[in-house]
């Protein structure tokens, strides 16, 4: 019987890794070429002007107007579709599939996720574990590793 691969991804929102989880005995691998780091850009580098600003529709008054977007977040969005992307491309390497992700990254992860890769998830810890070394992985994984 062929060894089952789960990959385990471990993310935040600008920081992501997925190690190959092959069993107790051998517990957890990196993936080589698969450690990842977004933008982590201050927003006086992500946005080129200060707000404008608009006159008051009552008095005299001007008042700042507010950004339609937030930069960061659209970085950490794209992020998470770069990830999906990435699981998308390697459908075939891995069985099963854990997700290890921030609250918000998680969210967008899901969004972002294709089908094919969505049937492979067996688990999900809402958690960011991203600076946690691969060696004490085992113990926060224990209720969902197979």
């Amino acid at each position: 019987m062929k060894a089952k691969h789960t990959w385990i991804l471990i993310a935040d929102g600008a920081r992501a890794r997925i190690v190959d989880y092959k069993g107790p005995t051998q517990g957890f691998t990196q993936v080589p070429g698969l450690e990842f780091t977004g933008d982590h850009s201050a927003t006086h580098d992500l946005v080129s002007d200060q707000q404008g600003r608009s006159f008051s529709s009552h008095g005299p008054g001007r008042s700042a107007m507010e950004p339609h977007s937030d930069p960061h977040r659209l970085l950490k969005t794209k992020f998470a579709n770069q990830l999906a992307d990435v699981l998308a491309r390697e459908v075939d390497r891995y069985d099963r599939l854990v997700v290890v992700a921030a609250p918000v990254t998680l969210g967008d992860l899901r969004s972002a996720l294709s089908d094919k890769v969505r049937a492979k998830i067996v688990g999900e810890v809402v958690q960011d574990l991203t600076k946690t070394p691969n060696g004490d992985l085992a113990r926060h994984l224990d209720g969902v590793m197979l």
